[in-house]
């Protein structure tokens, strides 16, 4: 009876040990897709963000261009 007790005690801790496992890999596997998609996500982002300003730099250098231009011009006429 106590080896029958012991066996089924072993295989327990066994089964119990393959579930937990199985249960962490997931998890971590889940943060890691997790993290990744979000960093992803970010750089994505801060790219369009970075497109944007710098269309608006260029639009505004433009017109300080002009503008500066302009003057020279008129100075010498």
């Amino acid at each position: 009876m106590k080896k029958l007790l012991l066996v089924i005690f072993l295989a327990s801790m066994f089964w119990f040990q393959y579930w937990a496992e199985g249960l962490a890999e997931e998890t971590i596997k889940t943060k890691v897709d997790s993290v990744i998609s979000n960093t992803q996500t970010w750089l994505v982002n801060e790219k369009e963000k970075t497109i944007d300003f710098q269309k608006k730099s260029w639009t505004d250098g433009k017109l300080q261009l002009q503008n500066t231009w302009i003057k020279l011009t008129s100075w010498i006429k």
